[in-house]
């Protein structure tokens, strides 16, 4: 097996999961005690926005790292997606697919359902509170927490901190609610 054909497979839990976990000592034996995705909107911001907003007033630059990750993420996702995709190397379990076909979810070729991320479905009343409203949570998700999944849920809880097993845990929750309570009902009202 060749490294394309390698890196094109799905990695199992046991190599993927230490590789995310040694991100955790490598950040702070370089001197960084955060990590996280929307850190770096902040620092987009701190460096962009000219304004006299408190909150964008410290030194970014000291975090500049963080866009260089975020910028690595997006050509890393970028390539992965044109040259590396192997559309045939993940399954949907049957149990999955099934209540995915009951809320009304019947394309399956790709990794996103094309059912729900299609550009027709912008404009939708199912685009409206898929992208707009769900972004609009998120966002303000993010910022309430004091930090995203990533940062709360590999940074946060390998540093001991209480908040994050805090947000980790509200994480969990709201993603279950949403997935068995919500999501069923959002389907019902727009289809």
């Amino acid at each position: 097996m060749n490294f394309i054909d390698l890196i094109r497979q799905p990695w199992p839990w046991y190599v993927a999961g230490p590789l995310i976990g040694l991100t955790v000592p490598t950040l702070l034996l370089i001197g960084n005690k955060s990590f996280g995705i929307s850190s770096s909107l902040r620092h987009i911001c701190a460096a962009c926005v000219p304004a006299n907003i408190p909150f964008f007033k410290y030194d970014w630059k000291k975090e500049s790292w963080n866009l260089f990750f975020v910028a690595g993420i997006l050509i890393g996702g970028f390539i992965a997606t044109s040259f590396l995709s192997n559309p045939k190397a993940f399954e949907i379990a049957p149990a999955t697919e099934t209540a995915l076909r009951a809320l009304g979810i019947r394309d399956f070729s790709g990794l996103m359902p094309a059912d729900l991320f299609a550009p027709s479905n912008l404009f939708t009343l199912k685009g409206l509170l898929f992208f707009v409203i769900g972004g609009l949570l998120v966002g303000f998700g993010t910022r309430w927490a004091g930090g995203c999944t990533s940062g709360h849920a590999i940074m946060g809880l390998s540093n001991l901190q209480w908040p994050s097993l805090v947000a980790t845990i509200s994480f969990m929750v709201g993603g279950f609610t949403m997935t068995h309570l919500l999501l069923p009902l959002i389907f019902k009202l727009v289809n």
